[in-house]
């Protein structure tokens, strides 16, 4: 059983996320918030799952009370619900230790993904989104200091993890990727898996972000 936290300033909002989760016979509702700071406070308590953060909120905003419940060591994964012209807010989030991000108007079914796909320890990433939210808000060329970590990051990775690392700051799936390289799924994988090791990451959503920040990827290579 999959336990979420519910985070939103509106409660019809929360009413409405809930009717959708505990309709489900794998997620339960262990509790709701309507701030940032009653989030943190909550996550501690209930440790659950996947907390399901808004980002605009009075007092501590999602982005802030994302950053402490990732400070604090939880073992919560947080899923950051926005709209189109939020994704300053989202991109800030994802460096905060989201796990991934969702649209507010997302239909019953995405949502419903998303959360098992957080739960399960892998990322949310929305090709689409992602890549607006890269054209908008990332340098499209990488400082000196971006070079040299880029330069870092390729010497800890072998030629095919490269490759693969590439393919994952595209927001490609392992099965694409797969197909990509003429690979198996299990081979991907393991390579995802030697990446993440090596470059001290958490996951994919971490990925796209280092690829960026350092200049391995640009909007235009996308």
């Amino acid at each position: 059983m999959t336990s979420i936290l519910l985070v939103d300033d509106q409660a019809l909002l929360r009413l409405g996320f809930r009717m959708i989760l505990d309709a489900e016979p794998d997620l339960t509702v262990v509790g709701e918030a309507g701030d940032g700071a009653a989030a943190v406070r909550m996550t501690a308590a209930l440790q659950p799952d996947v907390v399901l953060m808004d980002i605009r909120m009075p007092g501590v905003d999602g982005i802030a009370a994302t950053g402490q419940i990732m400070a604090a060591g939880s073992g919560s994964k947080v899923l950051i619900l926005t709209t189109f012209d939020l994704d300053h807010y989202v991109y800030a989030g994802l460096r905060a230790g989201a796990s991934g991000f969702l649209l507010k108007d997302a239909p019953p079914g995405e949502l419903l993904t998303a959360i098992r796909t957080v739960a399960a320890g892998d990322a949310v990433l929305a090709p689409t989104t992602t890549r607006r939210l890269i054209d908008q808000f990332m340098p499209l060329l990488p400082t000196p200091d971006g070079i040299d970590r880029r330069h870092g990051v390729l010497s800890k990775l072998t030629e095919r993890e490269q490759e693969v690392f590439l393919l994952i700051a595209a927001a490609r799936s392992n099965r694409e990727i797969a197909a990509h390289l003429y690979l198996s799924e299990s081979t991907v994988k393991i390579h995802v898996g030697h990446i993440l090791s090596k470059l001290e990451l958490r996951d994919r959503i971490q990925v796209v972000v280092l690829a960026y920040e350092s200049g391995l990827v640009t909007p235009d290579e996308r």
